[in-house]
């Protein structure tokens, strides 16, 4: 074995170490193996798949003596997906400089890079303009095809994306999902599910991006029926589709579907990672099993902010404030740092049980400490917090605090009114709100009974009048909930009906299944 297989040998062997590729990099200079392009490939390849040491791959790059596209590639595929994404396109222009071109291996996350680095597109369309005059890459390749097709839906030009791929002589599974996720991320379900049912082959990707479509657009019955079909046909759920799963009983409140995904995931395998462990908390928190959420949170090896921030939410959705602070502080004491999330949160939190001196100090926190800018979503907390207590004075100030109009904020401090019967403050929240234009039908209601239980009567008969001149209603609210193993939907005021679809009998296999093995 010559002198240089020995190091590519080392070299996989080292892959967990750090310190090790280091090593091996000092001997690399130290013999001359450094001149030899594949160690040196090697070693890059390892530093960003396995290191994720970015810089040291870097610098290792720029002071090469033997560049070669394969190393120019590597550098590339791990800016792309960096923090700093237009760097993968500096390199390959300074590939250029240099005489050399790009080929298949190039071009999908050099277009990847142009998309983050420029979210409008411009950047985008001008490297697919190269790519053509270049002629480095045959028409047909599928992967530089997907990767423009992923581009053109980024950029919500799904005209350009179903030409690309309509124009394309070999269309395999992955240029078929590519387009298939690109109309689901665009809302678009019927030719999103049109496209998927005329798919040749599938894989578990393609029925990821059809499942997650729908719960990305409130198709959750739809979710779980697909989901269902999938097992049928005996494809393995990976950890997106589970995920995706798991988020459709969770808005449905489909707590034995639920379970029985929990218990499918523990039959596979299947590692609870963060991801998985958090959609589960939030599924069981969402269908009211805060105890059971709490036991898949504490078995958690791994917790990030999501994690954190769905169980303090999921405290704070089932009324237990105290511990939903108390578990905000032992997040801070575990290392890790919230985020605007976590503290609108803990605001809502301490709103509805009434906290306003612990809601006052999370605010103060989270701008004065954390140096987190507060958004519209903290100001309604704020204004909620302090209005539903009765302090309305404080309450406005915030309210005209915020540098964004948002109904949420100013709706929110006429709920308060309307508890309070502070009229004259709720005419001020009134002339704000036509100030931006955000007399939604909600309002006008709540306008009209604050009006007319303090005796303005000619105020509220208007209101009313302009509720009926402009034909507003307000829309009813509308729940699922799980009676016997089937899923209910029903509006308020209305009384339960069935959801009589196919979906549903999908569901109740599934419900029958988890009550035969016991769960």
């Amino acid at each position: 074995m010559s002198q240089q297989q020995q190091v590519v040998a080392l070299l996989h062997r080292s892959i967990r170490s750090l310190r090790s590729l280091q090593q091996l990099h000092a001997y690399l200079l130290k013999s001359g193996l450094d001149s030899h392009q594949l160690p040196l490939s090697r070693l890059l390849l390892l530093l960003l798949t396995s290191s994720s040491s970015l810089s040291y791959a870097c610098s290792i790059y720029r002071h090469s003596r033997t560049r070669n596209l394969f190393m120019a590639n590597t550098i590339i595929r791990g800016h792309s997906q960096s923090d700093n994404p237009h760097v993968a396109v500096l390199v390959y222009m300074d590939l250029l400089k240099q005489g050399g071109q790009g080929n298949n291996f190039t071009f999908p996350p050099l277009i990847k890079a142009s998309v983050r680095s420029d979210p409008a597109g411009k950047l985008g369309r001008q490297v697919h303009a190269h790519v053509v005059v270049s002629g480095a890459v045959n028409d047909s390749d599928v992967f530089v095809r997907s990767a423009l097709v992923q581009m053109y839906s980024s950029n919500l030009d799904m005209a350009a994306a179903r030409k690309l791929f309509d124009g394309s002589s070999a269309r395999d599974v992955v240029l078929w999902t590519a387009m298939i996720d690109g109309y689901a991320r665009n809302n678009d379900i019927v030719a999103a599910r049109q496209l998927f049912d005329e798919m040749p082959e599938r894989t578990t990707v393609s029925w990821s991006a059809m499942i997650a479509g729908y719960v990305r657009v409130g198709m959750f019955m739809e979710a779980l029926g697909l989901f269902q079909r999938m097992q049928f046909v005996g494809t393995e759920p990976n950890e997106s589709i589970v995920v995706s799963v798991l988020s459709a009983c969770a808005h449905l409140g489909a707590l034995a579907q639920g379970r029985w995904l929990h218990a499918y995931i523990a039959r596979m395998g299947m590692e609870p990672n963060v991801f998985i462990g958090t959609a589960l908390i939030d599924m069981y928190s969402k269908c009211g099993c805060i105890d059971q959420a709490l036991l898949v949170f504490e078995g958690m090896l791994e917790k990030d902010v999501k994690s954190w921030n769905c169980i303090i939410t999921a405290l704070a959705m089932n009324g237990d404030a105290r511990r939903a602070l108390e578990f905000f502080s032992d997040m801070q004491k575990s290392g890790v740092r919230p985020n605007n999330v976590t503290f609108i949160a803990v605001l809502s939190s301490c709103a509805h049980a009434g906290l306003v001196e612990d809601g006052c100090h999370c605010f103060d926190l989270m701008v004065n400490v954390y140096q987190i800018d507060a958004k519209p979503e903290h100001y309604a907390c704020m204004v909620d917090l302090l209005g539903r207590a009765g302090y309305l004075n404080e309450a406005e100030k915030f309210a005209n605090a915020s540098a964004q109009p948002d109904i949420n904020i100013w709706g929110a401090l006429l709920g308060a009114c309307r508890i309070h019967g502070k009229v004259e403050i709720g005419d001020r929240v009134r002339k704000r709100m036509a100030q931006f234009g955000m007399n939604d039908c909600g309002s006008r209601v709540l306008l009209y009974n604050l009006y007319k239980s303090a005796g303005w009567l000619a105020d509220a008969n208007s209101v009313r009048k302009s509720i009926d001149d402009k034909g507003l209603t307000k829309v009813p609210g509308c729940s699922f909930i799980e009676v016997n193993g089937k899923i209910q939907e029903f509006l308020a005021g209305n009384s339960l009906h069935p959801c009589s679809t196919e979906t549903l009998e999908m569901l109740e296999i599934m419900a029958r299944t988890l009550i035969m093995e016991g769960g």
